[in-house]
C-alpha cells in the first residue's frame, strides 16, 4: 500500500453517460442508440452495450444505423440534461474525496491522496466504487495512478491501477492516444515506428521537440508525473439560508411574520455581501409534531431589500396551520441571481419598485407566469410588432418604433362592403353605419417575404386613418392585389 504521502489520482471514465442515463429513466431491450443532428444528418451519438456488440459505433448516420440493424431503437440526445447527470456524478464522487473535478464530458477526476485508509484501502475504494455504480446502472472504467495523466490513461485504454511510483511500467504497452494526444500526432507517430508509450519515452526527445512541438512532450511527462498537472475542484456555490430556534413554540401570525423579518434581516445582508438578490424563497416552519409547513414566495425581481420583502410573505404565512405550535423557522434563498450594485444618478431613471411587487402579490395568486405583458418585436407588420411575455421574466427597457402611429386596439382584420382605391365616404362596420369626415394616408406596408403567413398571401397593404362623424377614429387598410378594404384597429 502507498504511503500516505504519496500522490494518488482516481479517473472516472463513463463511456455510455447518455444512454445509461436516458434509459434508467426508460428502460428498453436490445439495441438503443441516442442521436444528434451533426454535418448536416442525424448521427449516432450515444449507444449501449448491445448495439456495440452488433457492429454500430458512433457518428454513423442514423439512417444506416436502421438499414444495419432495423431493431434498433433511438431517442433524440439531450447534451444539456447530460451535462446535469455528470454533475450530479460529481457529488456523487465527493463521498470518497472533496477534491473532486471535472474530466472533460464524459469523466471525472479524483485527488484521493490520503483519502484511501477511510475504505479499508484503495481496493476497496475501488470495488464501492464499482458496485454503487453497477446498482446506479451507470458504466464506468476507472484509472488509478500517481499522475492525471495515467489515470486518465489507464481508465480509458486498459483500466487498473498503477502502483506508486511504476507508471512507467503501466503505461508502456498503451498506445500514443493514451496520452491525450491529437488524432493527426498519433498517426505521424506511427509513421515513424513509434506505437506505444514505451516506444516513444525510449526515442530521443530532441529531435521529437523539434518535429513536433513542446505538448508531445509535456504530455509524455505529465503522464510520468515529471510535470505537474493540477486536480481543480468545481467551486460550489453560495447557499443563502438563515435559520431560528425558538424557546417556546409560537402560534400567532404576527409572531410568525417578527420571526421571518429576523431572518429577512440576516439573509438579505449575505445576499448583499455577494452582490446577489433572492428571486425564490421558500420559508419552513417546523412544529412541535415535528411536521413542517413551507411558504413560498416568489419575486417578480430579484430582491434584496428586507423591508420589501417581509409584506409579501403575510398572505403565505396566514395560510399556515400551525397546529401545537412552531419551534424552528428555516429561511432558505432557493434561486439567487447576481443583483449588483449601481450608481446613483439624477440621469438613470427610478425603477418601478411598486409595479415589481404588484406582480410578485399577483404571481401568489395566479402563478407569476400568467402576469404578462406586451414587449416591441422587430417587425413592420402590425400582428407581429409586439410579443406576449411573463412580467417577471421580462425587463421592457425597449419602445416601440414605428414611422406612423399605431391604433390603441389591435384586431383580425374585418372585412367592409367598399368599392376603389379611395377610402369610403359611407360604410357599414359592425352593423353600425360609419360617414367620413376626415382621412390620414396611405402608409404602404409589404409582407415579409421571408416568413410564412396566411394572412398576408394577399400580397401589400394601403393602410388609412380613418376620423368617421359618429367620432370614431379607425385603421382601415386596401390590398390591391384583391381589391378589398378592411378595418383592423380603432384609435383611442
Amino acid at each position: 500500500m502507498p504511503a500516505e504521502s504519496t500522490r494518488r489520482i482516481l479517473s472516472l471514465w463513463f463511456p455510455r453517460m447518455a444512454s445509461d442515463r436516458a434509459l434508467r429513466s426508460r428502460p428498453v431491450e436490445g439495441p438503443f442508440a441516442l442521436t444528434l443532428h451533426e454535418k448536416n444528418a442525424s448521427r449516432i451519438y450515444c449507444l449501449n452495450e448491445t448495439a456495440e456488440r452488433l457492429g454500430l459505433n458512433r457518428g454513423m448516420p442514423h439512417a444506416d444505423a436502421r438499414a444495419f440493424c432495423p431493431e434498433l431503437q433511438s431517442r433524440l440526445a439531450e447534451p444539456e440534461a447530460e451535462q446535469q447527470f455528470l454533475l450530479a456524478l460529481r457529488r456523487w464522487a465527493l463521498r470518497y474525496s472533496p477534491w473532486a473535478g471535472l474530466e472533460r464530458r464524459d469523466g471525472l477526476v479524483l485527488d484521493i491522496s490520503g483519502a484511501a485508509h477511510l475504505f479499508g484501502g484503495e481496493a476497496a475504494m475501488l470495488a464501492d466504487m464499482r458496485q454503487r455504480l453497477m446498482r446506479a446502472q451507470v458504466t464506468a472504467r476507472i484509472g488509478l495512478a500517481d499522475s492525471r495523466g495515467a489515470a486518465w490513461a489507464l481508465a480509458h485504454f486498459g483500466e487498473g491501477v498503477a502502483p506508486a511510483g511504476e507508471m512507467l511500467s503501466a503505461l508502456c504497452e498503451l498506445p500514443m492516444a493514451a496520452l491525450r494526444l491529437e488524432e493527426k500526432t498519433c498517426t505521424a507517430l506511427g509513421r515513424l515506428g513509434l506505437h506505444r508509450i514505451g516506444d516513444l519515452e525510449g526515442a530521443a526527445r530532441a529531435p521529437l521537440a523539434r518535429r513536433f512541438g513542446p505538448d508531445l512532450l509535456l504530455r509524455l511527462d505529465q503522464a510520468l508525473g515529471r510535470q505537474p498537472e493540477e486536480v481543480s475542484p468545481l467551486e460550489e456555490p453560495p447557499r443563502y439560508r438563515a435559520a431560528l430556534s425558538l424557546p417556546e413554540p409560537i402560534g400567532l401570525a404576527k409572531d410568525v411574520m417578527a420571526g421571518t423579518a429576523r431572518l429577512l434581516e440576516r439573509l438579505c445582508a449575505r445576499l448583499k455581501a455577494q452582490e446577489a438578490g433572492a428571486r425564490v424563497l421558500l420559508l419552513t416552519l417546523r412544529r412541535v409534531d415535528q411536521d413542517s409547513q413551507q411558504v413560498e414566495l416568489r419575486l417578480a425581481r430579484p430582491l434584496r431589500d428586507a423591508k420589501r420583502i417581509l409584506p409579501l410573505f403575510e398572505r403565505g404565512i396566514s395560510g399556515v396551520e400551525a397546529g401545537y405550535g412552531i419551534d424552528r423557522m428555516l429561511l432558505e434563498a432557493v434561486q439567487a441571481e447576481p443583483l449588483p450594485v449601481r450608481q446613483i444618478s439624477h440621469m438613470r431613471e427610478a425603477r418601478t419598485d411598486q409595479l415589481d411587487d404588484l406582480i410578485t402579490r399577483l404571481g401568489t395568486r395566479i402563478g407569476l407566469e400568467n402576469v404578462q405583458r406586451l414587449l416591441p418585436a422587430d417587425s413592420h407588420i402590425p400582428e407581429r410588432s409586439f410579443i406576449v411575455a411573463a412580467a417577471a421574466y421580462c425587463d421592457p427597457a425597449e419602445t416601440w418604433h414605428a414611422p406612423q402611429s399605431r391604433p390603441l386596439r389591435l384586431f383580425p382584420p374585418e372585412p367592409i362592403a367598399a368599392t376603389g382605391a379611395a377610402p369610403p365616404r359611407q360604410f357599414r362596420w359592425r352593423r353600425m353605419r360609419f360617414t367620413t369626415a376626415e382621412v390620414t394616408g396611405p402608409e404602404r406596408i409589404t409582407p415579409e417575404w421571408w416568413l410564412e403567413d396566411e394572412d398576408w398571401r394577399s400580397g401589400l397593404r394601403d393602410y388609412w386613418r380613418v376620423v368617421t362623424r359618429q367620432g370614431r377614429r379607425l385603421w382601415l387598410f386596401y390590398t390591391p392585389q384583391s381589391p378589398g378594404w378592411f378595418v383592423q384597429g380603432e384609435f383611442a
